[in-house]
């Protein structure tokens, strides 16, 4: 690979310069909307941290390049020239500030996409040199080992043994004519093991036919998060290869928000051609196997519940419902968050914000307003269907000593299952 140079990042940012983003950069009303939208300028108070200022890079490149008033003051000498020591300074703002939750965009009152903007402007970000270790690292792993924490098979063969001897199922491995191909994250096989068994457990009940892939298990997407399109068509194209060898008519991403995302929407895009089969969240099969009568619960949580919506399944893919149908089913006494589905507040560590380090104070910072609804409505227990956001919980809840367990709906609903006589 060439070097990273401001010349190669100035080169890229120019590359995702296309109609829409001259339409952004034009019709912004300098409003301010999205900075009250986004918990990491409201709980810092620090205006540096203002969404559309975060495009800065992007904006002056096009601006410069672009219009023909930068070109004139390009001729007067009087441009703002992207340089290096920019990029540098900006490199927290771009990365640790924005956990791509999309709130500013769903604010903006001209309609302006700033998470997608931010999207474009880490692409130029990453081959100028300039993005966080923790996320250089996380990519090179996903594309040297499948996983972006470097897990192998073996870590997951490992898990499924204890699976099977626990619940006395098997779990099925490259089984070819599967109806669902299964998908997993890295960190719910490290932090939430209990997660691939309730999915077992589920899929026997209802008579479910699926699999997973010992030729791709990863659902994360760590090119997305640091903002590689190379790197995310490829981790795109592992999926797309093991479900075309197993012959599967679905892909279930699992509990983790952006991955969803990264595979559901963006995926096709990245590699530029359709897909032989559908993606669902395993939350929207979850509720379609409800509707269906194919899932029997009994019995029902009777302590005080509330939910977090993930950002990237609510707020960007209008999975709202289907959750609380669920919720339904095992829960007598639920709550909703006071701002919650399209407007939920994020946890704030998605966006490759929970893979850099150097970003834990300002995570923790954002995570207040997470907090302070959470307070609001006083629930025993917290309940989500994100690992990242799960694990965001538990560690913010741990650190403002608010003791309140955080669960995963999947894993409640296996609990509730009817036994077979």
């Amino acid at each position: 690979m060439s070097e990273l140079t401001l010349e190669r990042g100035l080169a890229a940012l120019r590359a995702e310069i296309d109609a829409p983003t001259a339409a952004f950069f034009s019709s912004c009303v300098h409003c301010g909307l999205c900075a009250q939208a986004c918990p990491f300028y409201l709980e810092t108070g620090d205006p540096k941290y203002t969404p559309i200022l975060k495009l800065e890079p992007l904006r002056r490149v096009w601006e410069n390049e672009f219009t023909l008033w930068g070109r004139i003051k390009g001729l007067l000498g009087l441009q703002k020239k992207v340089t290096d020591e920019m990029l540098a300074e900006w490199e927290e703002l771009v990365y640790d500030s924005c956990s791509l939750c999309g709130r500013c965009s769903v604010v903006c009152p001209v309609g302006n996409d700033l998470y997608a903007m931010i999207r474009k402007t880490r692409e130029g970000m990453v081959q100028s040199g300039h993005a966080p270790e923790g996320l250089i690292s996380a990519s090179v792993r996903a594309i040297t080992t499948g996983s972006p924490m470097g897990l192998q098979w073996k870590t997951l063969a490992v898990q499924i043994q204890h699976v099977e001897s626990s619940s006395g199922l098997t779990v099925p491995v490259d089984r070819e004519g599967a109806e669902y191909l299964v998908l997993l994250s890295s960190m719910e096989i490290i932090n939430f093991p209990e997660y691939l068994e309730a999915i077992t457990k589920i899929f026997d009940h209802a008579g479910i036919s699926w699999t997973l892939s010992t030729q791709c298990f990863e659902a994360t997407n760590a090119g997305i998060q640091i903002g590689n399109k190379d790197i995310a068509a490829e981790l795109v194209e592992r999926v797309v290869a093991a479900a075309e060898r197993l012959r599967v008519s679905k892909v279930i991403s699992p509990e983790c928000g952006h991955a969803y995302t990264a595979i559901r929407w963006e995926g096709p895009n990245l590699i530029g051609r359709p897909y032989p089969f559908r993606v669902f969240h395993i939350i929207e099969v979850l509720d379609e196997l409800r509707a269906a009568g194919r899932i029997k619960t009994e019995g029902k949580e009777d302590d005080r519940l509330s939910m977090h919506d993930p950002c990237n399944l609510a707020r960007k893919s209008g999975v709202i419902q289907q959750q609380r149908n669920l919720m339904a089913l095992v829960a007598e006494n639920f709550v909703d968050l006071k701002e919650h589905g399209k407007y939920q507040w994020c946890c704030g560590a998605g966006g490759g914000v929970s893979s850099n380090e150097r970003a834990e104070e300002l995570k923790m910072a954002a995570f207040k307003r997470k907090k302070a609804q959470i307070e609001e409505v006083a629930p025993e227990r917290m309940v989500t269907m994100c690992a990242t956001c799960r694990t965001q919980l538990e560690e913010g809840l741990e650190a403002f000593n608010m003791e309140i367990p955080v669960v995963g709906l999947t894993e409640m609903i296996a609990e509730h299952l009817v036994e077979r006589d």
